[in-house]
C-alpha cells in the first residue's frame, strides 16, 4: 500500500491495456502539437527566450506519469505562470531557473508535511480576480505583437499607453496575418463546440471526425500555417512580417540551475541577494501553481468520476519543476487548455503525458498566442470586495493583487468569526439562535447581544440560547457563558441552553457550570419558562 501512495503509477500501470495505449498515444500526440506553438508564446510572455518554454515543457510528462494521480493533467508552462515568473525575474533567464529549484523545493516540502489544506484559505473570488487581471494583461500585451510594435515597456499602464502613441508605426503585415489567424482560431473554436464529441468517438461519419480533428489541433494547424506564409515571403526576400527568429536547436545540458548570477556591468550577484530579490515572488509563485494544477485536476476529477489525492499532486508539481530547473525550465503547473485537450481526445491514464513531453522536443519558429476569455460567477455580495481588490492591484504588481486578495479574504473570514450572524426572536421570551460556531473572537459580540437585548431590557428579560449550530466551543466561551449564567442570576431572570450538540453538552458539563440550565429544545424551554417551572437538568 505504502509505494502505491507515493508512485501512483503503481496501480494502474500493471492494469494497462492495449486499448489505452491506442488512446494515450492519440492524447499525448494532440496535446503535443497543441502545447508547441503555447509553450513558445508563454516563454515570450515570460520574457525569456522562447527555447525556455520547449525546455519547461517536456520535464512535466514523465514526471507526472510515475507521480500524478489525474489521468487528465498535463504539466507545463501556463499564461498566468508566465506573467507571474516575468513579473519576479523581469526576464532573467538563470533568475528564472533558480525560481524554478525553490518553487519546487518548497512545494515538495509542503507535499511531505501534508500542507495541501493550506490552499483551502485562498479563496475563489481572489483567484478569480487574478485570473481576469491576468487574461486581459496578457491579451493586451499580445496586441503590440498583432501591430508589430516593439520595445514596448513592460508595465501594464505604461504598455497600454504607448500601444495607442504607437500605432501609426503598425506593421500592415503583422496585422493582417494576425487577425486572419484569430479569425480562424475563433471559427475553428465554435466548429469544435457544435461537435458532440461521444458521436465523434463512436458512429460519427468519417468527415465529421476529421473536422473535430482538425478543430481540436486548431492551435498547432494556425501556427503552422502561418509560419509557411511568414517562411514563404522571407524566402522570396520581402520584409513583410515581424518574425520571431531562430531558437537555440537540441536539448539543454542537464545540470543544476546556477546559484549565482552576472550584472550587465559583470559584477556577480550572489545566491542570498538573488532570492531576496524574488521576495514575495517566492510565496506566490509556488502556491499560485498548486492553486491552479489542483483546480484543473479536481473539476476533470469530478467530470470523469476519479478522485484525486492533493497532497500527491504537490509532490508531483514539486518535483517537475526541480528536474525541470535541471533542463533550464521555468516554474510549471497544469493547463486547464491543455488538460481539455487531453481529457476531451479520450486520454485513458498520465501515459499520454510522455507521448506529450515527446512532442514538444521539437522546435518550431513561429508563435501565437491564445484567446483568453475571463468569466467570473460572484456567489455573495462578501465575494465582490476580494476579487475586485485582487483584479485592480494585479495591474500594479501581479504578485501584490493575490496577496492583497487574500488579505482581504482573510480579514472577512475573521470578521465573520467575530461577528457571526445571531437572530433574536420573541415569544414571549426571547430566544436567541447562532447560525455558526462560537470561538473566542466572538465573546465581546456574544456578550453585547445578550446584554442589549434581555439584560438590559426594562424589565429583564428571560433568553432561550438556541445552540443547535454550535459544535465546538473554547474556553473563552465557557469563561463568557459562566459570567452569563451569574448576570441573568442577578437580575432574577432565566437563562437556558437548548438544543446543545452531544460533545458541546459533555464539555459545558465538565466545566461544571453553576446554575445552568438546558433542554432538549426550543420549545420545551419556553413552556418551562411561560410555567414558571424551570428546572436544573
Amino acid at each position: 500500500e505504502y509505494p502505491h501512495t507515493w508512485l501512483p503509477i503503481l496501480s494502474w500501470l500493471p492494469r494497462y491495456k492495449l486499448k489505452w495505449l491506442q488512446m494515450d498515444l492519440l492524447a499525448g500526440a494532440t496535446v503535443g502539437l497543441t502545447a508547441v506553438p503555447q509553450v513558445l508564446a508563454y516563454a515570450e510572455v515570460a520574457g525569456l527566450p522562447l527555447e525556455y518554454g520547449l525546455y519547461s515543457a517536456f520535464m512535466g510528462g514523465f514526471i507526472y506519469t510515475l507521480l500524478g494521480t489525474s489521468k487528465d493533467v498535463t504539466l507545463g508552462p501556463t499564461a498566468i505562470m508566465s506573467l507571474l515568473c516575468f513579473s519576479v525575474v523581469g526576464g532573467q533567464p538563470h533568475r528564472a531557473v533558480l525560481l524554478s529549484l525553490l518553487c519546487g523545493i518548497i512545494q515538495a516540502l509542503m507535499a511531505l508535511l501534508r500542507l495541501g489544506f493550506l490552499l483551502d484559505f485562498i479563496s475563489s473570488p481572489v483567484i478569480k480576480g487574478f485570473t481576469c487581471a491576468a487574461a486581459i494583461t496578457i491579451g493586451f500585451g499580445q496586441i503590440k505583437n498583432i501591430l508589430g510594435l516593439k520595445d514596448l515597456p513592460p508595465q501594464f499602464f505604461l504598455e497600454v499607453y504607448y500601444t495607442f502613441k504607437k500605432i501609426p508605426e503598425a506593421r500592415i503585415g503583422d496585422v493582417i496575418l494576425g487577425l486572419i489567424c484569430l479569425s480562424l482560431l475563433v471559427m475553428l473554436m465554435l466548429m469544435k463546440k457544435t461537435l458532440d464529441s461521444e458521436a465523434v468517438h463512436s458512429n460519427s461519419t468519417f468527415s465529421r471526425k476529421l473536422v473535430w480533428v482538425v478543430a481540436t489541433m486548431r492551435n498547432a494547424l494556425v501556427v503552422i500555417a502561418a509560419s509557411l506564409v511568414a517562411f514563404s515571403w522571407e524566402a522570396f526576400g520581402h520584409d513583410v512580417f515581424t518574425i520571431t527568429g531562430k531558437t537555440v536547436q537540441g536539448l539543454p545540458p542537464f545540470r543544476p540551475p546556477p546559484t549565482w548570477d552576472n550584472t550587465t556591468n559583470g559584477t556577480i550577484v550572489p545566491f542570498g541577494e538573488i532570492v531576496e530579490g524574488f521576495g514575495d515572488g517566492l510565496a506566490v509563485i509556488p502556491l499560485m501553481g498548486l492553486l491552479e494544477s489542483i483546480a484543473i485536476a479536481k473539476a476533470f476529477g469530478y467530470q470523469n468520476d476519479y478522485r484525486i489525492d492533493v497532497n500527491q499532486e504537490l509532490l508531483a508539481i514539486g518535483v517537475t519543476n526541480i528536474m525541470g530547473s535541471f533542463v533550464s525550465g521555468y516554474p510549471v503547473t497544469g493547463s486547464f487548455g491543455r488538460t481539455a485537450v487531453n481529457s476531451q481526445t479520450g486520454v485513458c491514464t498520465p501515459a499520454g503525458g510522455i507521448v506529450t513531453s515527446e512532442s514538444t522536443f521539437n522546435v518550431s519558429l513561429y508563435c501565437w498566442d491564445s484567446l483568453f476569455i475571463c468569466s467570473l460567477v460572484i456567489s455573495t455580495e462578501v465575494d465582490i470586495l476580494p476579487f475586485v481588490v485582487t483584479f485592480l492591484m494585479s495591474f500594479w504588481q501581479v504578485q501584490y493583487g493575490i496577496i492583497g486578495g487574500v488579505a482581504v479574504s482573510g480579514a472577512l473570514l475573521l470578521y465573520s468569526t467575530a461577528r457571526p450572524k445571531i437572530t433574536v426572536s420573541d415569544y414571549g421570551s426571547l430566544v436567541m439562535q447562532f447560525s455558526s460556531g462560537l470561538s473566542f473572537p466572538a465573546t465581546a459580540y456574544l456578550s453585547h447581544m445578550v446584554h442589549s437585548n434581555a439584560l438590559r431590557a426594562s424589565p429583564p428579560r428571560s433568553l432561550v440560547l438556541d445552540c443547535c449550530h454550535i459544535s465546538t466551543i473554547d474556553y473563552s466561551v465557557i469563561s463568557e457563558f459562566r459570567d452569563m449564567i451569574r448576570q441573568f442570576k442577578r437580575h432574577n431572570v432565566v437563562l437556558i441552553f437548548s438544543n446543545l450538540q452531544p460533545s458541546v453538552l459533555e464539555i459545558l458539563l465538565k466545566a461544571d457550570l453553576e446554575d445552568m440550565k438546558y433542554t432538549e429544545d426550543v420549545e420545551e424551554a419556553l413552556q418551562q419558562l411561560e410555567s414558571g417551572n424551570v428546572l436544573d437538568d
